[in-house]
Formats: structure tokens, sequence, C-alpha cells
């Protein structure tokens, strides 16, 4: 195969999305509802297009597979199959929601609930937690099964994240997510057996990017934000929609408030960012709570800065720029422009500067 094949994805012949569109499609048959899907489609996948829900624990739709959990499991001619690792084939037979099916997923999630904290009232995630949830449709109140609990010092001394491994699934999603769509490696399996964990090399405090990855895509309360602890629950949330300040990226942000005031920074996964952050845009909120922001803009009256309206401000810039320019020429005149700014509010500035006031003083702070 050449470098090309290997690197086109522009639908050309000689493109792998191109040459798997080309194959014969794949008919199966769901719930009774018979679909065709592309060749490498996964039985889950199946499913989700014809709107039937199947639970899932360990799956992330925009990480590689792990069929860690177990929970989505379904009937494929007649026998139980992982439906995030079973490929579609032609002729299957698929029953997603069986007694049988129901029963073994209530089995599997007694299993992991066994060895798991009980103390839902007080848990960071309660109300948004995934293993809570099926825990409440499948009616389990008090495990079937009584594992052997993992006790695990708490201990993590940065600012950012939380972790409290003794509510750890061991679904993996944390890892994946660290290594293939952050590609740090910061985490991984370690140990075997019952005495499997996640954690960093030789069990040392998390020192990481602190992208808060992890902490978007954990399904339980293992990992949650330290800013948000014991902030407010689910249903004291409001939330804000914004575009991160940090820089020209333009990613979505989320603001979970309470009590007018920024717990929670997250993304929608529909977004331009697709959900994912940097430590700034997760974690950098405090400067919005804070008592010496700026409110309004200042000008300086008498020696002394003042607050002023935007409309005072506008007439103020505007009169001080023309008379400097008309006093001693528009190259006295120099714009600095800032990369938190889109890309078209810094090429509105520098047209303003070029075309409005004439001058090609101008810089920007990326360069420093």
């Amino acid at each position: 195969m050449s470098s090309n094949d290997k690197h086109t994805h522009d639908g050309s012949p000689s493109s792998p999305l191109s040459r798997l569109s080309s194959l014969s499609p794949v008919t199966l048959t769901i719930d009774g509802r018979p679909i065709e899907v592309l060749p490498g489609t996964t039985v889950l996948a199946a499913a989700q297009q014809l709107g039937i829900h199947i639970p899932v624990l360990c799956h992330h739709p925009k990480l590689s597979v792990t069929g860690a959990c177990r929970v989505c499991i379904v009937e494929i001619n007649g026998q139980p199959v992982t439906s995030c690792t079973a490929l579609a084939e032609n002729g299957m037979e698929v029953t997603t929601a069986s007694p049988y099916i129901e029963g073994l997923r209530k089995d599997i999630l007694d299993l992991i609930l066994s060895d798991h904290p009980y103390d839902c009232m007080v848990c960071e995630r309660a109300g948004d937690c995934e293993l809570q949830e099926l825990a409440y449709k499948y009616q389990i109140r008090t495990p079937v099964f009584h594992g052997e609990r993992r006790i695990y010092p708490k201990r993590d001394g940065n600012p950012f994240i939380e972790r409290d491994m003794e509510k750890c699934i061991l679904c993996g999603r944390c890892v994946k997510v660290c290594d293939e769509v952050q590609g740090v490696g910061a985490i991984d399996y370690a140990y075997k057996g019952f005495g499997t964990k996640i954690c960093p090399p030789f069990e040392r405090d998390l020192d990481c990017e602190f992208c808060g990855q992890c902490v978007s895509v954990c399904p339980t309360g293992a990992l949650v934000s330290k800013p948000s602890l014991c902030k407010g629950r689910t249903r004291d949330v409001r939330t804000v929609e914004t575009v991160c300040p940090y820089c020209g990226c333009g990613c979505n942000i989320t603001y979970d408030v309470v009590k007018n005031e920024v717990i929670r920074a997250g993304s929608r996964p529909e977004t331009i960012n697709e959900g994912w952050l940097c430590v700034k845009g997760r974690f950098g909120f405090s400067f919005i709570n804070s008592p010496d922001r700026l409110k309004a803009p200042l000008i300086r009256k008498n020696g002394k800065l003042t607050a002023a309206s935007w409309e005072e401000t506008f007439a103020y810039l505007g009169e001080r720029l023309r008379s400097i320019r008309d006093m001693h020429g528009p190259d006295a005149i120099g714009g600095f422009a800032s990369a938190r700014c889109t890309n078209e509010e810094n090429y509105l500035f520098q047209k303003m500067m070029r075309a409005a006031i004439g001058t090609n003083n101008i810089d920007h702070c990326a360069r420093y």
C-alpha cells in the first residue's frame, strides 16, 4: 500500500473510505426490523441507527471498542454476545431485550455493584451517573452477590481532578481517551485479577496535562472535578452556553452555574470541538467569580480611572484616535491584537487599523 493509500480519506478510488463504501451492504434483523449497514458496522451501531436503545457503560462513540462491562449484551442467533464488539453479518437475527437478556444484564450489573460503594446520597455524581441510572432501571436495591470491597487511600495533590478508585468499574474509558484522543497515556491498567486498578505509573499522584477528558467520559463518580465538589446537585444547576475565552479556536463551553456562580465547565459532543477541552477551558474559570474582575470599561478622568458606559468609551476612543492621527499622522498609532480573539475579530481589527486609521503598525500577542 502506498503512502497515498494510507492517508487519502477524500472518497477517491484509492481511499479506504471509498473502498469500504463500495462493498455490498450487510443485511440483518434487529428485534424483527431489517436493516442494511456497511461492512464493519457493529451490532450496537446498527441498533442505534434503528433508534433501539442498548445500555452501555464502557462504550463511548469516539473511542475504540473495549467490551469490558458486558452490559450491552444481546442475543444473536440464540447466543449472548456483546453488541459493541460483534460485527454485523448477513442473516443475523438479533434480539436486544428478551427476558433472558434482561436477566443477564441485571446479573452483570449486580456483579458490578457487588464491590461498589453505596454512598449515592453524598456522591458528587448522584443524578448524573450512568451506573446509578442502570441500577434504577433494573431496580437493583440490594445486590444478590456480595463482593469484597476494594479500599484505596484517597490522595491526589492536584487542584483539578478528584479520584475515588473505590467507585471505578474498570470500564477503561479514561485510559482510552487519554491515549487515543489526548495522546498522553498518563494512566493505564495495573495489576491483575481482583487487584486490577487504573493508575498513573508507580501509583503516583496524577500528574498530567489535566485536560479533564477522563472526567468527561467517566460513567461513575470515580473521576470528578475538584472545583465543583459539594457546590450543588444536578437539580440546582443552570447551564449557560458560551465560547472559550482563552484562544481563537472557538471551542464550545457549557458552564454549570449554581447561585450565579460557575462551578463546572464542560462541552457538548456535537460542537466544533466535539466535547473535548484543554485544561484552561475546563478548569480555568475561577476568574469569572473573582471580585477583582473588571465589569465595565474604565476611562481616566482627572488622573483617576472611572467606570464608563460602552457608548461613552467608543466615543472617547474614536475622538482620541482621530486627534492623534490628525496631529501626528497615522503611523503614530499602533494596534496590538490578541490570540484570545477569533480569526474574524482579528481580521476586523487589522482592517480597522489599515483602512480606517491608515497604518500598518499591527502586531499580535501570539508572536511573543
